[in-house]
């Protein structure tokens, strides 16, 4: 009853919370609150057996914020800054909540300035550079009844450059999943727009409780001397 009663109050703020105190059974009367309004069970002897402390684990230092309450999807002030980190960086990591639909407004917002998608699945992707940028094999199910064959397909990223419209500002490549790519795989997909100027990379590398992004040649540990 009193962990039911601790998630049932998580992240009310201090004076609600007082006014609930009243209404609390006598065995989480000793729940004390932090700073930010979180509630935490301290510990406690009882019938010589020690208790446990229980925290709850914050997600943001800065505390409980208004995007928590009414959506993260209503405000998005931080459009422009993510247009010139695409251009600036050339190649992000980004971090969208569990639930997904996030990342959408920021993908359309690439569009309309004229760039083009290309969708991968860093599952099944193989090597990403041989994938990308060369001609490379790809072998499809024989289900055991047919002979195993071998298929060759063109560079992925370069056969649609040549296929972009010429007032296409350029390609973003839009990696799924990136968070089983190792750090070698990361680096070049890091790399990738230095190769190919016109390209972008967007790799969904985590989630978060919001969207976010940062470099990822800073997530794929590059340092700028390692920059070819």
């Amino acid at each position: 009853m009193a962990t039911m009663t601790s998630l049932q109050y998580y992240g009310m703020p201090s004076s609600n919370f007082q006014q609930k105190r009243q209404h609390l059974p006598s065995s989480v009367l000793n729940c004390i609150t932090n700073s930010n309004g979180m509630i935490k069970q301290s510990s406690r002897s009882r019938n010589g057996v020690q208790r446990r402390a229980v925290s709850v684990v914050r997600c943001s230092s800065s505390g409980i914020g208004i995007v928590d309450f009414i959506g993260g999807d209503l405000l998005k002030p931080d459009i422009g800054k993510w247009l010139s980190d695409v251009e600036e960086h050339k190649a992000l990591a980004i971090y969208t909540p569990h639930e997904g639909g996030y990342e959408g407004r920021y993908l359309n917002r690439l569009t309309r300035l004229g760039y083009h998608f290309l969708d991968v699945s860093a599952r099944g992707l193989g090597d990403p550079e041989s994938t990308l940028t060369k001609i490379h094999p790809v072998c499809p199910p024989h289900l055991g009844k047919q002979p195993i064959a071998r298929w060759w397909f063109p560079p992925e990223v370069d056969y649609r450059l040549e296929a972009l419209p010429s007032d296409a500002k350029g390609l973003i490549v839009w990696v799924i999943e990136a968070k089983v790519l190792s750090k070698s795989e990361l680096q070049f997909l890091a790399l990738l727009p230095s190769l190919r100027p016109k390209v972008r990379v967007v790799a969904e590398c985590g989630n978060w409780r919001k969207f976010m992004w940062k470099p990822l040649k800073e997530i794929a540990g590059l340092s700028p001397m390692q920059e070819p």
